[in-house]
C-alpha cells in the first residue's frame, strides 16, 4: 500500500513551508522508514536555507535525496534516524541512521541506511553525519601522540573534532570559540576551552571549523614553527582574505583542506563511505556526545524555528527535530 508523509522544504530563500509527500510501497531491497528524529546540520543547512549556495557549488552540493534545486524550492537535509517499518528482515524493526531530509517517512534502498547500535540512543544518533566528518578530519590530520593541538570553532563540527581528539592519549587539546558558553561544552568532553585572546600557542596542528576569516587568522597565530592547519569550514558565497605574509613562509606554515564528501587517503585502505559511517555511529556509544544537542522541536514547528536558527535567535549546536507517531 502507498504511505502519505510530510516533508519540510525550502519554498525560497529565509521561507520554509510543510508539503504533502507520497511514499510508495518499498520494493525488493528497499526499506519504508518512519522518522524518530532528525537534526539540523547548522552550518550547512542555515547557509542553504539563507540562500548562500554558490551557483559554481549547486551539483558539489546536492545532498543524497535532495529534490528541488538552489535556491530553491528544494528539499535538503541529511542527518535522519527512524525504525524501519517495512523491508528485509534482518532491517525490519532496527533503527537506522539515513542521509534523508526532513520528511516523517520515506522509502530507500536498504543498503542507503546504517543500522544504529544498540547502545547508541536514537535522538544521539542524529549526530552520526556530523561525526563522521569528525572521523574524515582526523584521518586528514593525522594527529601524533603528545601533539598540542586547538580547534578554532565550537559548533557542531568543531566540538565533534575536540571530543575525538580528547581521547588520543598525550595530547593537549584546547576548544577555542569567542562564546564562553561553549567552556561547558568544553568541560563535558573532558578538553580545554579558551577565549581567542586567551589561547595557548605553539601548536603542532590546529583545526579550523569557526568558518570566519577572523577564526582561519587566529588558527595561523596559534601554531608553532611548521604548524598545519586544517580547514573545515566552508563559507559558500563568501570571500575570506588570509595573512600569508608575515611569518607564514619563514615558519613554513601549511593550510590544508579537509573534505568530507571524498573519504580520505589517509584512511585504511579499502575504508568506504559506510565504513566511515558505521564507525561514527560506534563513536556515538559515548554520552559526552549529548552536550552537542542543545535544542529541539517537533518536526511542525520547523518552518517557524528555521528563520530563528538563522537569524542566531536560537544558539547553540545541534538543533534536533521530533517526530510524533
Amino acid at each position: 500500500m502507498n504511505h502519505t508523509a510530510r516533508a519540510f522544504w525550502l519554498r525560497t530563500p529565509g521561507e520554509g513551508e510543510i508539503r504533502e509527500a507520497a511514499v510508495t510501497a518499498p520494493g525488493a531491497g528497499e526499506v519504508l522508514v518512519r522518522a524518530l528524529y532528525s537534526g539540523v546540520s547548522r552550518g550547512t543547512e542555515t547557509l542553504v536555507f539563507r540562500g548562500g549556495v554558490p551557483g559554481s557549488q549547486y551539483g558539489a552540493m546536492r545532498a543524497p535525496y535532495q529534490e528541488g534545486d538552489f535556491p530553491g524550492p528544494v528539499k535538503y537535509g541529511y542527518l535522519s534516524v527512524g525504525r524501519v517499518e517495512e523491508g528485509p528482515a534482518e532491517l525490519a524493526g532496527r533503527t537506522v541512521f539515513c542521509l534523508y531530509p526532513h520528511q516523517t517517512r520515506y522509502v530507500v534502498p536498504a543498503s542507503a541506511v546504517t543500522v544504529v547500535p544498540d547502545g547508541v540512543p536514537a535522538g544521539r544518533a542524529v549526530l552520526a553525519g556530523t561525526v563522521e566528518t569528525a572521523v574524515n578530519a582526523l584521518w586528514d590530520a593525522a594527529p601524533l601522540v603528545g601533539d598540542r593541538i586547538a580547534v578554532v570553532g565550537g559548533g557542531m563540527v568543531g566540538c565533534s573534532v575536540a571530543a575525538l581528539l580528547g581521547r588520543f592519549p598525550g595530547v593537549r587539546v584546547q576548544l577555542v570559540d569567542a562564546d564562553p558558553a561553549r567552556a561547558a561544552v568544553a568541560r563535558a568532553l573532558g578538553v580545554g576551552f579558551a577565549l581567542p585572546a586567551d589561547a595557548l600557542g605553539e601548536c603542532d596542528l590546529v583545526v579550523h571549523a569557526s568558518a570566519t576569516e577572523q577564526g582561519l587568522a587566529r588558527s595561523l597565530e596559534l601554531l608553532a614553527r611548521e604548524g598545519t592547519v586544517i580547514e573545515l569550514s566552508w563559507y559558500g558565497d563568501r570571500r575570506v582574505s588570509l595573512p600569508l605574509g608575515e611569518a607564514f613562509h619563514s615558519r613554513r606554515l601549511t593550510v590544508r583542506s579537509s573534505q568530507v564528501g571524498t573519504v580520505s587517503p589517509a584512511g585504511r585502505p579499502g575504508r568506504t563511505y559506510a565504513d566511515r559511517l558505521a564507525l561514527a555511529l560506534d563513536l556515538l556509544a559515548d554520552p559526552a556526545f549529548d552536550a552537542l544537542v542543545t535544542g529541539e522541536c517537533a518536526f511542525e514547528e520547523l518552518p517557524d524555528v528555521m528563520p530563528r536558527l538563522v537569524s542566531g535567535e536560537l544558539s547553540g549546536l545541534c538543533h534536533r527535530v521530533r517526530y510524533e507517531d
